[in-house]
C-alpha cells in the first residue's frame, strides 16, 4: 500500500496521463488537416470559376518538322490474332520544333479582390498583361532550308497559359505590326496554349510579336523565361507579396498597400535550350524555370493551429508539473482523475482555438480560447487545492505560458531559440523549487486531503 502512495508512483502515473493526452491532441491535429483540406477544396472551386494559378509563357515559334529517326523493334497484330515482330529501322517522324524568342519583355498590372466560398476567403486578380517578343533573323534563317524537313506553311506562334478559363479579353495581337487573330492550339509541354498561324513571309526577317490581354487567376501569377533575355514587371495593390519560383526579382518595392517587382532572366538560367523538339521538353523542366509572385495572406489559421498543436504535449506536461508541485510543496493530495480532467480541458483549448479561428482570425480566437481555459482550470485548481491563492497563482502561470506559446507560434524565425531557452529556464525553476523535497519519503504519510474551497 505504501508503494501505491509513493511519490515515484505518483510521478509515473502523471507521466502516463500526460502521454494519454496525445490521443485527443492527435484527433485535433487530424481535424486541423481535414479543415485545411476543405480550405484547399474551396480554393480549387474558386479557381475553377474564376481562374486558377496562372503561368504565362512568352511567344513560342512552333514549326512542324519531318525527321528521320531510328525506331526500335516492336510487335504488331498479324493475321489470325498472331503477333508479328517489326525489326528496328529508320522512319520519317513528324515533330514540332519550338524556337524561342531572342528577347521578351512582359508587364502585368493586377487588380486584386477577394472571393469567398463558404467561410473561406481568397485573393483573386485580373491582370492586364502585355508581351513584346522579338525573334532574331539569324534564328529564323534555318527554317527556310526545305532539306532540313521544315514546313513553314504550318508554322504557328503559340502562347502557353496554364488556365485558359482565365483568359478574359484579347485587346490585340500583332505580328510585325499586322493585327492577327488568336485560335486554339496544341499544348506546349503540358501547358494549354493559343496560337496564331504564321505565313512564310513572316519568317523572312526578324519577327516581332506584340500581345495585350486580360487574364484572371487565383493567388499566383508566374512567367516562363522563354527567350534568351527575359524581363518581367509586375505591380499590384497588395501589401504582402511572396516572390516565388526559380528567381527572385532584381528590383522590388513593397509598401503597405502595394508592390512592384522587376525580374531579369537569361537562357543560361534555365534547363532547356533555345531550340527544342516537343518530345524533348517536358512539363517538369518547363515549370522549374517559372518565377513570379503569390498574393500571400499573412495569417494562415490552419498553419498557426498546427504550430500551436506541436507544443500541446509540452504545455499539458508543464501544467501537470505545476499541479504536482502544489501537491508536494503544500502536502496535498490530488486524485489522478482530477489530473485527467485538467488535461482534457487543456486539450480542448486546441479544438476551441481551431473552431474560433476560422470565424474570428487566429489572434482573437487564441485570446478567447486561452482566457476560457485559464478561468476554468484556475477555478478548478482553487477548489481541488483548497485555496483560492493556489488557483489564482496557477491561472496566472497558465496565462503566462499561453502568452509564451503565442509568441512561439507567431515568431517562426526565433521560435526554436525562444522555446529552448524557456524550457531550460523551466527545468531550472523546477530544480530550484524541489531542491529540498525528500523523494524517498512516503507521500501518503505526509499528505492530507484538501477541504472544500469556501
Amino acid at each position: 500500500m505504501a508503494l501505491l502512495q509513493s511519490i515515484t508512483f505518483k510521478v509515473l502515473g502523471i507521466g502516463a496521463l500526460a502521454l494519454l493526452m496525445l490521443l485527443p491532441l492527435a484527433q485535433v491535429d487530424g481535424l486541423i488537416r481535414e479543415r485545411a483540406g476543405l480550405r484547399e477544396e474551396a480554393r480549387r472551386r474558386i479557381g475553377e470559376a474564376w481562374g486558377g494559378d496562372q503561368v504565362v509563357g512568352g511567344p513560342v515559334l512552333a514549326v512542324p518538322r519531318t525527321l528521320r529517326e531510328r525506331q526500335p523493334a516492336s510487335w504488331v497484330a498479324g493475321p489470325n490474332g498472331s503477333s508479328v515482330k517489326v525489326e528496328p529501322g529508320w522512319a520519317d517522324v513528324q515533330r514540332s520544333e519550338f524556337r524561342l524568342a531572342d528577347t521578351l519583355a512582359a508587364q502585368a498590372r493586377l487588380q486584386v479582390e477577394r472571393r469567398r466560398y463558404g467561410i473561406y476567403e481568397f485573393p483573386v486578380y485580373t491582370a492586364r498583361v502585355t508581351l513584346r517578343a522579338r525573334f532574331a533573323a539569324a534564328d529564323l534563317a534555318p527554317l527556310r532550308d526545305a532539306a532540313a524537313g521544315y514546313d513553314v506553311s504550318r508554322a504557328q506562334w503559340r502562347l502557353p497559359v496554364a488556365d485558359l478559363r482565365g483568359l478574359r479579353e484579347v485587346a490585340g495581337v500583332r505580328v510585325n505590326g499586322e493585327l492577327r487573330r488568336l485560335e486554339p492550339a496544341d499544348a506546349v509541354a503540358g501547358l494549354a496554349a493559343v496560337a496564331i498561324p504564321l505565313q512564310a513571309r513572316d519568317l523572312d526577317d526578324a519577327l516581332l510579336i506584340e500581345a495585350e490581354f486580360e487574364l484572371a487567376g487565383t493567388e499566383r501569377l508566374q512567367f516562363l523565361p522563354l527567350a534568351r533575355s527575359t524581363t518581367v514587371d509586375v505591380a499590384a495593390p497588395w501589401g504582402d507579396p511572396s516572390f516565388i519560383g526559380a528567381g527572385l526579382p532584381v528590383q522590388r518595392r513593397v509598401a503597405a498597400q502595394d508592390f512592384a517587382a522587376h525580374w531579369q532572366a537569361l537562357d543560361l538560367n534555365r534547363g532547356f535550350p533555345q531550340t527544342v523538339l516537343d518530345s524533348d521538353l517536358d512539363a517538369g523542366r518547363l515549370g522549374a524555370a517559372a518565377f513570379g509572385v503569390a498574393l500571400y495572406q499573412p495569417v494562415d489559421v490552419y498553419r498557426s493551429n498546427e504550430r500551436a498543436g506541436k507544443y500541446g504535449l509540452l504545455f499539458i506536461a508543464l501544467s501537470f508539473v505545476a499541479f504536482f508541485l502544489f501537491e508536494v510543496l503544500k502536502r496535498l493530495r490530488v486524485h489522478p482523475l482530477q489530473y485527467l480532467l485538467v488535461g482534457l480541458a487543456l486539450a480542448t483549448f486546441y479544438l476551441v482555438l481551431l473552431a474560433l479561428s476560422e470565424q474570428l482570425g487566429f489572434g482573437l480566437a487564441y485570446a478567447l480560447a486561452a482566457a476560457a481555459v485559464v478561468l476554468m482550470v484556475g477555478g478548478y485548481a482553487a477548489a481541488v487545492l483548497a485555496t483560492r491563492r493556489a488557483g489564482v497563482l496557477l491561472g496566472a502561470t497558465m496565462a503566462a505560458v499561453y502568452g509564451l506559446l503565442y509568441a512561439l507560434v507567431v515568431s517562426e524565425q526565433y521560435s526554436l531559440l525562444v522555446g529552448a531557452l524557456v524550457l531550460l529556464g523551466v527545468v531550472g525553476l523546477l530544480m530550484y523549487l524541489t531542491r529540498r523535497v525528500d523523494w524517498y519519503a512516503d507521500f501518503g504519510s505526509a499528505a492530507r486531503r484538501p477541504a472544500s474551497a469556501g
